[in-house]
C-alpha cells in the first residue's frame, strides 16, 4: 500500500499489473474500503492486460479522515435539502472525483478506464461527465443517477444501514453480527451467501481503519449530489452499467436509469445479484469491464 498527497487530502492505494498497461481506477462505496475490490479481481483483470488501481476514498480506510468535523444531524440535513438551502457539509461527491483525478496525475496517468460501484458508481459517473478527456471508458455497477422520481431504499433496508454498530474492540462478537446481518440482507439469492469470507474482510477492514462517523458523512455527500442525470447525457465514452436483479440497496431501476441517461451505454442486468460481488460474477463482471475497455 501505499500513500500520495492529493489535493490536501492523503489517499492509499495499491496497485496490480504492469504499469505500462492502460490503468483501470476501481473506486470503492458507501463507507467501505478498497480491499472489498478483492485480490483476486483485481488480479483477473490484471492478467487482461490492465494495471488496476484501487484506493481508499477519502475518510475511510488508511486515507485521510474527516472525523474532527462534529457528528452530522440528519434531520437538519433533511431539513436544509427540503426548504432548497445549502448544508454545511465536509466534502462533496465532486471532492471525491477531484481525488480520482489526482490520483491520476500523481502517477503520471494521462486517461484511464474507470471502475464504480455503489457510491464509487456516482463518483466514477461525475469523473466522466465532468473530465472526458482523463477517462477511456466508464463501468458504473448497482448504482443511480440521484434522479428523485427512482424508487427508494425501504425503510428496513435503511435502518439496518444506518444503526450504529457495537464498538468492535469493545463487542468484537456484536460487532460482527451486526455487520454480517446487513451484508446478508443485501446480498442477492442466486448465490450462497459466504459467511467466512464476510467476516474475515470485516475484521480486515476494522484492523485497517474504524471511524463509525465516517458513513454519515459520505451519506451527506451523496444527499446533496442531486440529479446527474444531465451530466451523464454529456458521457461519450464506453459505458456499461451492471446492476442486480435482487439489489435491495439500490433498485434495478436505478441502473436502468442510469443507461438511459448516458447515451450509447450498455444494461447489463444480473439475475441472482444483489448489493455485493460473490467471486462467482468475478469473470462475469470482468468480462463486462474488459468488453466496454475494448470498445474505445
Amino acid at each position: 500500500m501505499n500513500i500520495l498527497k492529493i489535493n490536501d487530502v492523503e489517499l492509499a492505494y495499491d496497485s496490480f499489473g504492469n504499469e505500462n498497461d492502460e490503468a483501470i481506477i476501481l473506486i470503492s462505496g458507501l463507507g467501505t474500503q478498497m480491499i472489498r475490490w478483492t485480490d483476486s479481481f483485481c488480479r483477473i483483470l490484471a492478467a487482461r492486460g490492465f494495471r488496476v488501481i484501487r484506493f481508499d476514498n477519502r475518510d475511510v480506510g488508511c486515507s485521510m479522515h474527516f472525523s474532527h468535523y462534529p457528528t452530522l444531524d440528519f434531520n437538519a440535513l433533511a431539513t436544509a435539502l427540503m426548504s432548497g438551502q445549502r448544508p454545511d457539509i465536509p466534502y462533496t461527491l465532486d471532492d471525491m472525483s477531484k481525488d480520482a483525478i489526482g490520483l491520476l496525475d500523481a502517477l503520471s496517468i494521462d486517461r484511464a478506464h474507470f471502475v464504480g460501484r455503489s457510491m464509487g458508481g456516482m463518483i466514477a459517473q461525475i469523473v466522466a461527465s465532468e473530465y472526458p478527456e482523463r477517462v477511456l471508458s466508464l463501468t458504473s455497477i448497482m448504482s443511480s443517477t440521484g434522479n428523485p422520481a427512482l424508487p427508494q431504499t425501504s425503510p428496513e433496508v435503511m435502518v439496518m444501514m444506518t444503526k450504529p454498530a457495537p464498538n468492535p474492540f469493545e463487542d468484537e462478537a456484536g460487532f460482527l453480527a451486526h455487520k454480517l446481518s446487513f451484508a446478508k440482507c443485501i446480498a442477492g439469492t442466486g448465490y450462497p451467501f459466504d459467511e467466512d469470507a464476510q467476516r474475515a474482510l470485516i475484521l480486515e477492514e476494522v484492523q485497517r481503519d474504524y471511524d463509525p462517523g465516517s458513513v454519515g458523512r459520505q451519506i451527506a455527500a451523496m444527499a446533496v449530489a442531486g440529479d446527474r442525470r444531465p451530466r451523464l447525457a454529456t458521457i461519450k465514452v464506453p459505458v456499461l452499467v451492471i446492476h442486480g436483479v435482487d439489489d435491495p440497496l439500490i433498485d434495478p431501476a436505478c441502473g436502468e436509469d442510469t443507461a438511459s441517461a448516458i447515451p450509447g451505454a450498455e444494461l447489463m442486468l444480473v439475475e441472482g445479484m444483489g448489493h455485493d460481488l460473490p467471486h462467482q460474477l468475478y469473470k462475469v463482471i470482468a468480462d463486462g469491464i474488459e468488453r466496454t475497455a475494448r470498445r474505445n
